[in-house]
């Protein structure tokens, strides 16, 4: 049975979009429990093996059913397109131990035999000590399994938003809806949701929070009680580069034109990326990328745009031609 959520003309104007760091991170702990999505992160899971041995994460899987729910205070909804790790994690740090451990119990209730397992009665016995000890445990998460690869992911995640800012523009949000992802339908102002159980909700005003996801890939979820703002997460787009290392594709032609590193810089662009992550993703170091960058820029094949307070840059119709024209 689909999802409904149904839309009201103040939710119209309520709607946005977010980037959650701390959501990845959860998602990147679901995900090494998850087999069936191993195969979009080879490289990562490879990557991390180590780091991952050495965290304990059954606590923390044990609050993730495989269908059901998972406790709102451990995951508050995102808080916009530039929080940090360090901010929503303060958030979950904050959580009321009475909240969590009702959500709790009904989190351990959709896991056959977590609630009366030694582990779900240590979870319930103290919460206040649980929500320090998993609060804990997710910022190591963090470090290990996410943080060295942030500024690749946060790339990817706000080229999605800005592409599917461009899309709404022109098409709406019910022309946008079902573009996001073949599972959302949209008809007479409400969206359905295949595949994530029976759930339907009447937002009132509130509108919808629509947050692209690398490490839930390739699963939508929509997510939060009341009276949390709902949220629904999708698969971001360009997730099949988005673990390619750096190579020579650049070609001889555009190098001779360019030079080699503004070559490399414009032929990187495929999405549209702040200089920190283009430094990451190119192992240069960012004053370099930046002076490449603004002279691309200079020369008018590539345009800057300011969203939150990253500056992403993105190719103009003339660079997308010099270097799809170069491949």
């Amino acid at each position: 049975m689909p999802s409904l959520l149904h839309f009201g003309e103040d939710d119209l104007l309520n709607c946005r979009f977010a980037i959650s760091p701390l959501w990845e991170t959860q998602e990147a702990v679901r995900t090494l429990n998850r087999p069936a999505r191993h195969g979009y992160h080879a490289h990562w899971l490879r990557r991390i093996r180590t780091a991952a041995a050495g965290l304990d994460l059954t606590p923390l899987w044990l609050l993730m059913p495989r269908s059901g729910y998972s406790p709102d205070w451990l995951g508050p909804p995102p808080i916009g397109p530039a929080a940090t790790f360090d901010e929503e994690i303060a958030a979950v740090r904050a959580a009321d131990p009475a909240v969590a451990r009702e959500e709790t119990a009904r989190s351990l209730a959709d896991t056959p035999g977590a609630l009366a397992s030694p582990q779900g009665r240590a979870l319930l016995a103290d919460p206040a000590r649980t929500v320090t000890r998993l609060t804990d445990l997710l910022e190591q998460a963090w470090h290990a399994l996410v943080e060295p690869d942030w500024p690749r992911l946060r790339a990817l995640l706000e080229a999605d938003i800005a592409f599917h800012s461009r899309r709404l523009a022109h098409v709406g949000l019910g022309g946008l809806l079902p573009e996001i992802d073949r599972r959302l339908g949209w008809r007479a102002h409400t969206l359905t949701i295949e595949g994530g159980g029976r759930h339907e909700r009447h937002l009132a005003g509130q509108g919808l929070v629509l947050m692209p996801s690398v490490f839930s890939w390739p699963d939508v979820i929509s997510g939060f009680e009341p009276p949390w703002q709902p949220t629904l997460a999708y698969p971001a787009r360009g997730i099949g580069g988005l673990w390619a290392e750096p190579g020579g594709s650049t070609s001889d032609a555009l190098v001779r034109l360019l030079g080699r590193g503004r070559a490399v810089v414009l032929t990187a662009l495929d999405e549209p990326a702040t200089t920190t992550a283009l430094a990451h993703r190119l192992r240069l170091a960012p004053s370099s990328v930046s002076a490449h960058l603004t002279a691309l820029r200079d020369t008018g094949l590539l345009v800057s745009r300011r969203y939150g307070h990253q500056v992403l840059y993105e190719r103009t119709p003339l660079g997308i031609a010099l270097a799809s024209g170069g491949g």
